[in-house]
């Protein structure tokens, strides 16, 4: 198993500076943000697919600091109902797509997405429970109308351009939880997996170990970040939580940086159960810690995951 980080971290420096840093801490590779909700500070799919110096500018850059690109990442609401938000999503998504098979990169992670209401809406609505019946119409009509049309065609797009797409399991659209991605999944084709984030799991309640084991080889991705509950918070209000992230006090949760959410038997247990599913790709280190500076929670990010990687690293045992 690899280690990488998505750059989006160090959106402010310059690729090369960012490369130079991911070598020096011994990563093994970068997963670049594309446009959309990451944005394109260090692969601007637009400008990438226009220039094909560019490219191989960018490729250079990559394989001789002994590094590779591990995924490219456009997530975004391909599902907007505002027309003119709708095609900017798409378009940058399917760019992407387009990019990564010039650039010999296997996998796109992007998000679901999420439909209005009905045909006249211009804004998200996320569905979350079945009564009064106006909910479950509106999923119903959401998936039938808008999800699975969209994205039957969207996988094939990737799969005709060698490309698989990992969808981040992210409350506020469709996929969010293991049965909605495999939902999706069967519908739409098994050019559809998971990008899995296990701190988007913890606070739905949802166990990531379990989830994995329900998701098998539909796990294309995995990034590497953590959430705590606040147990008191929680106990008051519950897990949905609308305060802005940084109010970390009064939240419910807070994303933190591995291992300041879930102890090292947690993720030693995350990461041998990635090897028995079959996982043998990346964990990519995200950053969205808003307790620690960028480079504390990268370093400290760093530090413990190669530690459980070299714990959980699978030997050789010689018989006499």
């Amino acid at each position: 198993m690899k280690l990488g980080v998505l750059t989006c971290l160090y959106s402010q420096e310059p690729i090369e500076e960012v490369l130079d840093r991911v070598v020096k801490c011994g990563l093994d590779g970068v997963e670049l943000g594309t446009g959309n909700y990451p944005g394109g500070a260090h692969a601007d799919v637009h400008a990438l697919l226009a220039d094909k110096g560019a490219q191989d500018k960018l490729l250079d850059a990559v394989k001789s600091r002994g590094l590779e690109i591990s995924a490219l990442s456009c997530h975004g609401n391909p599902l907007h109902p505002d027309p003119k938000l709708n095609e900017g999503f798409v378009s940058t998504a399917r760019k992407t797509i387009e990019l990564a098979e010039k650039l010999g990169v296997s996998t796109v992670v992007d998000f679901s997405g999420c439909p209005g209401a009905d045909e006249s809406s211009r804004l998200p609505n996320w569905v979350t429970c079945p009564w009064p019946q106006d909910f479950s119409d509106i999923l119903a009509w959401q998936w039938e109308k808008r999800v699975i049309p969209f994205w039957k065609q969207h996988a094939k797009f990737a799969a005709d351009h060698g490309v698989k797409v990992a969808l981040e399991m992210h409350p506020g659209f469709v996929v969010y939880n293991p049965e909605t991605l495999l939902r999706l999944r069967d519908a739409a084709g098994d050019n559809i997996g998971a990008n899995l984030d296990p701190s988007h799991l913890f606070w739905q309640g949802i166990e990531p170990v379990a989830a994995l084991r329900a998701l098998g080889e539909a796990v294309f991705y995995v990034h590497a970040k953590d959430t705590r509950v606040d147990p008191i918070n929680t106990a008051v209000n519950g897990v949905l939580d609308t305060k802005p992230y940084d109010d970390e006090l009064k939240r419910s949760w807070v994303f933190r940086t591995v291992g300041y959410g879930h102890d090292v038997a947690f993720w030693n247990d995350f990461v041998s159960t990635l090897r028995m599913i079959g996982y043998d790709y990346y964990l990519s280190i995200e950053h969205e810690d808003s307790i620690m500076s960028v480079n504390e929670g990268f370093a400290k990010a760093v530090e413990f995951l190669k530690g459980v990687l070299l714990a959980e690293a699978p030997s050789e045992m010689y018989w006499a």
